[in-house]
């Protein structure tokens, strides 16, 4: 999912945390999977646009195909303004469409149940422009440094219907999707799956892609430009996988040193988080006119072909400049995100934790555990606590950005409470089999993690992603006794912990409730830094 750039928005964010939050009918609307959503299932999209550069429009149609899952009257399309949804056509018939805000409803009548139906929603105009992608996301009309047009979109925040019509929630992914792009005979676009045409016919051609595997509706991103593309194969845990790296002319050879560091990463994640889940779709990295984003397939590329994150090391331990971000965590969320999918913005912690810890996962696949411990450790400086990282459900509010460093430290305390990293890995490998190519919810998440643990997560789960504090481990020295118990926590939590001095090392488990005492024998008590809370003395 998209990567906030931590510093700047995690500041604004903490400055307005105090301020309440009113969701409107609009927030209802694009949040929550209501009457007119839930009794169809998407199947597929088949997507027609045509980029006009002159006057920064589209036009187009997506053709819906979807099954029935029980009758209901209306059909919930959503496109954002000031696009115009000009008509919805079933079986040669224009339907009447209802307009709230973004939302259309469509009158479709009671269909029956099983059956597979399709419509065509015919649209255009100028689509919302992006001030500051991915941030403040839509269209893209940009220029490269030649001054050629570069043009893509990034929607994550505003979601797809910034830009064509869709069945706009995370909770349903079409099965499969087609694309077939419009734009100057010039210039070339590259989206995610497979190239399957290109038609020329005039001073236009038409590029035609699909992806074979279920895909988010903010996945489907084309990239229009003046693009190369360096061919190479990974042979991975799903036999041989077609990687492509589309980049601009000027950059072919730069981008060819530069992305050796992919195999390395996918060889990582092959072994933690198992089959890179779209092989029948390719691995790519496109080249983007902004920093970055994990389209599914087709990965948008914008950080400069340097280390870290646009040079810089988000952990501040000299790690982080090892590799390339961009590459790392947006590759991430091909597991976390693409193929295991929130179906809420409020559980996207699923997608940004996850993927946070991947890069505490490669950076201890390069240079070993407590290399890979520091990292993650050391992200902890952008942890704010200004908001839950869970936020409410069906208004498509997002959580605090502590979903990223914050999630991804809880996931390494977990780790460590369990210490047992065969079991850990046979887990994280577990929830891309056991949800392939679904999605899901923050509770499927957690009871999955419970149960293959063998361990009570629950008041972990719930003080870490549900609350604003850290736990505080206070503690007294009394003549060789240490008396123990958490604070700054909700009154149910318990965490197991280890204490250390010099060589010496315990686990406890204090709570909220029990006060714990052990003997303790050398003058120094500290917690060992893999635990995610704060120590301190009270005699």
């Amino acid at each position: 999912m998209r990567f906030q750039t931590i510093i700047f928005l995690a500041a604004f964010s903490s400055a307005f945390a105090q301020q309440p939050v009113v969701y409107t009918r609009a927030d209802s609307l694009k949040g929550t999977y209501g009457p007119a959503r839930s009794w169809w299932d998407v199947v597929h999209y088949d997507l027609h646009v045509t980029f006009d550069l002159n006057d920064s429009t589209l036009s187009g149609f997506n053709v819906i195909s979807y099954k029935t899952l029980h009758p209901y009257p209306e059909m919930q399309i959503d496109l954002m303004s000031p696009l115009q949804l000009d008509s919805v056509v079933q079986d040669g018939k224009k339907l009447i469409v209802r307009r709230d805000g973004n939302a259309h409803f469509v009158s479709v009548g009671d269909q029956a149940p099983g059956a597979i139906r399709s419509i065509t929603a015919y649209y255009h105009g100028k689509p919302v422009q992006a001030k500051s992608p991915p941030w403040d996301g839509g269209v893209i009309w940009s220029r490269d440094e030649k001054g050629r047009p570069w043009i893509s979109v990034a929607c994550q925040g505003m979601a797809a219907q910034a830009w064509f019509p869709n069945k706009d929630h995370m909770k349903d992914e079409p099965d499969s999707a087609a694309m077939h792009y419009t734009v100057p005979s010039d210039l070339f676009v590259v989206s995610n799956g497979r190239l399957t045409g290109v038609r020329p016919e005039g001073d236009v051609a038409t590029f035609s892609w699909k992806v074979r595997n279920p895909i988010n509706n903010y996945n489907i991103i084309p990239y229009i430009g003046t693009y190369t593309m360096i061919k190479d194969t990974f042979s991975g845990r799903g036999g041989a996988l077609d990687l492509e790296y589309w980049v601009l002319q000027e950059h072919h050879a730069v981008a060819r040193q530069h992305f050796v560091q992919v195999k390395d990463m996918l060889r990582c994640f092959e072994h933690w988080f198992g089959k890179y889940p779209f092989y029948s779709d390719g691995y790519k990295l496109v080249e983007a006119p902004f920093l970055g984003m994990e389209h599914q397939s087709a990965i948008a590329y914008g950080n400069g072909y340097q280390m870290g994150y646009k040079g810089r090391d988000l952990s501040n331990t000299g790690w982080g400049l090892k590799w390339d971000f961009i590459v790392v965590h947006e590759s991430g969320h091909e597991w976390f995100g693409n193929n295991i999918s929130a179906a809420d913005v409020a559980d996207n912690w699923v997608h940004e934790g996850f993927t946070a810890y991947s890069e505490n996962l490669f950076t201890e696949w390069l240079f070993g555990r407590k290399a890979g411990a520091e990292y993650v450790i050391g992200t902890r400086t952008s942890v704010q606590n200004d908001k839950p990282v869970i936020a409410p459900y069906n208004v498509n509010a997002g959580g605090s950005l502590d979903l990223y460093y914050k999630a991804a430290n809880m996931l390494h305390t977990i780790r460590n409470i369990v210490d047992n990293d065969s079991l850990w890995l046979r887990t994280l490998r577990g929830l891309n089999e056991t949800f392939w190519h679904r999605t899901v919810g923050t509770g499927e998440i957690e009871d999955y993690l419970i149960k293959s643990l063998g361990a009570d997560l629950k008041p972990v789960f719930d003080q870490y992603l549900r609350t604003t504090r850290i736990p505080v481990l206070e503690y007294s020295l009394v003549r060789n006794k240490l008396t123990c118990r958490w604070t700054n926590c909700n009154s149910s939590f318990s965490m197991p912990v280890e204490l250390v001095s010099g060589q010496t090392r315990i686990r406890i488990t204090p709570s909220a409730k029990k006060t714990t005492r052990v003997k303790w024998e050398l003058p120094e008590v500290n917690l060992d830094p893999d635990f995610y809370a704060v120590l301190k003395r009270v005699d």
